[in-house]
């Protein structure tokens, strides 16, 4: 599923949360029939689902009468902090301290609890996060040739998402995409994710017959992941936004 198209006025209204202006975006759907608002994962924005025919001030004292149950919100979102030399970085599921040498060989090699690389400065964040990706789209890969062999249906395409509500989805087509920030996750949390998708290449539902197959062919806890991605899964979208 795609990410939402947020769109923003020139005059861009907002709340004051923890001492600063967050902005407020208000999106108007014509099949909604009441106001929904959720804080995005970083914090930086307040979002606002309103039916088509709600006026924007109503809309905004909706989210200003909704200040506190916010602000509880704003605390609760971890604090990014920017790969660079010594700052911790997640994968696998395992903390990996970032080891930045420039006079070291640019390859990124993960040993020891640590990623160490070398290359200039500037160009880490966007290396880190190309091996993340590249790490990612072969651990999917390896992944879904094995929950389709399991299923017994035909490997689909796989693709990488960025998506900022969902973890993985599968289309009519049988394209199957998982959120490369997966790669930073414990490997049964990322796994049951793979697992979930291709069970939809069965049961293209959520139905009871579709859990019950899943319970099958996935081989670890799916409650459990499924509760690491509620309290974890917002801290993986920090390191790179």
């Amino acid at each position: 599923m795609p990410d939402w198209p947020w769109r923003r006025r020139e005059e861009q209204p907002s709340v004051r949360l923890a001492g600063r202006d967050v902005p407020v975006v208000i999106r108007k759907l014509s099949h909604a029939r009441r106001m929904t608002m959720r804080l995005s994962r970083d914090g930086q924005e307040v979002r606002v689902s309103v039916p088509s025919w709600t006026r924007q001030a109503d809309a905004l004292a909706f989210v200003h009468q909704s200040a506190s149950w916010l602000e509880a919100q704003a605390d609760a979102v971890p604090q990014r902090q920017v790969p660079a030399h010594g700052a911790v970085l997640p994968y696998l599921g395992e903390a990996h301290v970032i080891a930045h040498d420039p006079a070291a060989p640019r390859k990124i090699v993960a040993r020891d609890g640590a990623l160490r690389l070398g290359g200039p400065a500037e160009t880490l964040v966007p290396r880190l996060r190309r091996w993340l990706e590249n790490e990612a789209r072969a651990a999917c890969g390896a992944d879904l040739d094995h929950y389709c062999a399991e299923a017994n249906v035909a490997r689909p395409r796989l693709a990488l998402s960025s998506a900022q509500r969902r973890w993985g989805s599968c289309s009519a087509n049988g394209t199957i995409r998982i959120n490369w920030r997966l790669i930073m996750a414990p490997v049964p949390v990322r796994r049951s994710v793979v697992a979930h998708e291709v069970a939809h290449l069965v049961h293209f539902d959520h139905s009871p017959a579709f859990h019950a197959f899943l319970g099958q062919l996935f081989e670890d806890d799916m409650e459990s992941t499924n509760l690491w991605l509620k309290r974890n899964g917002p801290g993986l979208y920090l390191p790179f936004g």
